[in-house]
């Protein structure tokens, strides 16, 4: 049966390989067994790659589909034996915890044992825009997966017999060899019934149930950057859920949602705030306190402003994230036309020879 390689990842037949190797990410990302996805949907996602990411390979693809019999394809011509891989899944490892070393194509052994990380978590961290401004330390409170205090993680109830897990040889991973169009496949998963530890105990732990993890509240002090706004994260590495079994925990991130202000409006680095002055302050040249986020200042108001004019406070704004560099304060001014001017009053503006 002729495989749909572009309905697999997505895309279709006018992608380009950007796109198409978007998808795979994307796919990748989404269904990788370390972080609980579908191993299967990978693989296919995998080899629907090495086939669409390679300009020749696709173009065979296109022209006689995936059908193959002994190397030959459907309409006789000779489809090309796919042993290695155009994608570097090295940089794919650095994307999602190590995914490159699952695999490892025409037989040979994997390198990294592959390991149940705990899950990473989320939480909403709501900001005063001051505190965004110059970092603020703040604490949060959260439920995670912790260590058991019972059995300190072991999963066993302590003075409980240990065994050599049957299953797995005490590897505490198991090895499937299957062949693809892409020559010998490799694919390690953590071993079912030992969850990866190697060992299997005559007693689980009975506070946690054999998994050496239990809910626990958390509490962290944690240091949030000056210059930080609304969509950015912090991440916090191990302070997760933790792994079973002793594996390594996953991580937390802070998403961040900063509150407006009734005195600034901030984009990006820059702080943007308006002034109203008077005609005699705009013709006449003035000087005016404005407030900024280190304190009030004074802005000289050269004679002849128009109204609409913006001055520009030089490192005034929002500190760079992770840099001594600031953004700017903008000033808009706009004059106050005068409204109901006596006769006297309309006498004198007459006089003035605009």
């Amino acid at each position: 049966m002729n495989k749909d390689y572009y309905q697999t990842l997505g895309v279709n037949k006018s992608a380009t390989p950007e796109e198409i190797k978007k998808a795979f990410r994307k796919l990748a990302h989404e269904h990788h067994p370390d972080k609980g996805g579908n191993a299967e949907k990978f693989k296919e996602a995998n080899e629907a790659y090495q086939v669409l990411g390679n300009a020749e390979k696709k173009k065979q693809y296109d022209q006689f589909g995936s059908g193959f019999q002994n190397g030959q394809a459907g309409g006789g011509a000779q489809w090309q034996n796919f042993s290695g891989s155009d994608f570097d899944f090295g940089d794919l490892g650095d994307l999602f915890g190590g995914m490159g070393d699952m695999f490892s194509f025409g037989g040979g052994r994997s390198q990294r044992q592959q390991r149940s990380r705990g899950r990473d978590l989320e939480m909403l961290v709501t900001l005063d825009f001051m505190e965004a401004v110059f970092g603020a330390e703040k604490e949060i409170n959260f439920h995670r997966l912790g260590i058991c205090s019972h059995c300190q993680g072991s999963g066993a109830e302590p003075g409980a017999k240990v065994e050599t897990c049957a299953t797995c040889k005490g590897q505490g991973k198991i090895a499937q060899i299957q062949r693809t169009i892409l020559g010998s496949m490799r694919m390690e998963s953590i071993c079912p019934h030992c969850h990866g530890a190697g060992k299997r105990y005559s007693e689980v732990c009975k506070n946690c149930s054999g998994e050496g993890i239990k809910s626990t509240e958390a509490k962290l002090k944690v240091k949030i950057p000056a210059g930080i706004n609304t969509g950015e994260s912090i991440r916090l590495s191990g302070q997760g859920d933790a792994g079973a079994k002793g594996n390594p925990a996953g991580d937390l991130f802070l998403r961040v949602k900063v509150s407006s202000s009734k005195k600034f409006v901030r984009s990006d680095y820059d702080i943007h705030t308006q002034e109203t002055i008077g005609v005699k302050q705009a013709i006449l040249g003035d000087k005016i306190e404005v407030e900024t986020v280190d304190g009030k200042l004074n802005l000289k108001i050269p004679e002849g402003t128009q109204s609409g004019t913006t001055f520009r406070l030089k490192d005034k704004g929002v500190p760079v994230l992770n840099s001594r560099a600031r953004g700017d304060h903008l000033v808009e001014v706009t004059v106050k036309i005068p409204k109901g001017l006596s006769k006297k009053e309309q006498k004198i503006m007459d006089e003035i020879n605009f």
